[in-house]
């Protein structure tokens, strides 16, 4: 009876533990941009191509072109880094909404104040995300990459200019 027992809870908790890792993994691979899902595909012969822009605290910032070597299809995208871990991938639909939300928290959310806890966040598609949050009287900003141990670079309100010059730069890159 109590071997029975054992081994149902260990049927139990592998296929959950099982479950839970495929979930994470579904949700991992659903988070990528479009020129990531073009950079993995198999069976072709890819080039990939890195244009350093600049780079904003400890984040670079650079245009990847991807080229099917057989196929002759192309795609373009900025990619963000920070460490080797650490990486983005957005894709050149993404980068005027990314402008225009730095834009609208420099020109609206910076100049207010508030008692309250408030976050403000873009996210692309494939989990990165840019944004600010108000706390101890002052609003902070970041850049965030997910699925990292450390995924934050923390920027200054002072850094977003240089963010918005260097993402104009790699929007120009794009066209």
């Amino acid at each position: 009876m109590k071997t029975t027992t054992l081994i149902l809870i260990v049927l139990i908790f592998g296929t959950t533990t099982l479950f839970a890792q495929a979930q994470q993994k579904k949700e991992q691979e659903q988070e990528q941009s479009n020129a990531e899902k073009f950079s993995t595909k198999t069976g072709t012969l890819l080039e990939k191509e890195f244009v350093k822009i600049g780079e904003v605290k400890e984040a670079q910032i650079s245009v990847v072109y991807y080229t099917d070597l057989i196929n002759n299809t192309k795609d373009k995208a900025v990619k963000f880094e920070h460490g080797s871990a650490n990486t983005a991938v957005l894709d050149a639909d993404e980068i005027d909404g990314l402008i225009k939300s730095i834009k609208l928290i420099q020109e609206k959310i910076f100049p207010t104040q508030t008692t309250n806890y408030i976050e403000v966040t873009f996210r692309s598609r494939s989990g990165f995300e840019a944004g600010c949050y108000w706390h101890e009287g002052n609003w902070s900003t970041y850049l965030k990459f997910s699925y990292t141990s450390n995924p934050y670079v923390f920027l200054t309100k002072d850094d977003f200019p240089t963010l918005l010059n260097l993402l104009e730069q790699a929007k120009a890159k794009l066209q």
